[in-house]
């Protein structure tokens, strides 16, 4: 089915169950002729006459009527269902799929996880945790936990916790032999 014979089947219910395509064009936010062309279109398109037209009356034909009574259900099944969806925007539900190491995902995202749980209990977590950096798109992830200094350039990094804190620690003797290192790396 092509987008524009679901718009002229809206248009053929909107004039069939109003009996006007005065009150159809109202109810449709459309000029009368457009919706009258609309009608129009679609019964040269099934070769049926849907409408029987009057200057004072619009009815349904037998074709018609039996194209009403279908579409009704139907589209009153699909606005059920947008609404539907559309209370799906109010309350978070899915899964999210995160993919981290092993240092934030014990300091940060596993204990912030029981009380998004029963915030959002709608919404699944699953976690991979792996020391190897993954690229998380072609993994399917949704978001990727990383250090500062891991972050791809073409992804947006927004922290999550505190600045984590780095000490080098070695006996004295460890450091006789070796220099002491002067970054992270």
């Amino acid at each position: 089915m092509k987008r524009e014979d679901l718009s002229d089947l809206a248009a053929f219910l909107a004039v069939a169950e109003e009996r006007s395509f005065t009150r159809g064009a109202i109810r449709l936010g459309l000029s009368q002729a457009t919706l009258s062309q609309t009608v129009s279109n679609l019964e040269r398109r099934t070769g049926l006459r849907l409408l029987a037209r009057t200057t004072r009356s619009v009815r349904t034909t037998e074709a018609g009527q039996r194209l009403l009574e279908t579409l009704r259900p139907a589209f009153a099944d699909i606005d059920g269902q947008l609404q539907a969806l559309t209370a799906l925007s109010d309350t978070p539900s899915g899964t999210i799929r995160l993919n981290t190491i092993r240092y934030p995902a014990r300091a940060t995202v596993l204990p912030a996880l029981s009380g998004f749980r029963r915030a959002y209990p709608g919404v699944k977590v699953e976690i991979s945790i792996e020391d190897a950096f993954t690229d998380i798109v072609a993994g399917g992830f949704d978001a990727g936990i990383r250090f500062g200094h891991q972050v791809e350039k073409d992804m947006i990094a927004v922290p999550i916790g505190p600045d984590a804190r780095a000490a080098v620690v070695a006996t004295p003797d460890y450091f006789e032999r070796y220099p002491k290192p002067e970054n992270p790396r």
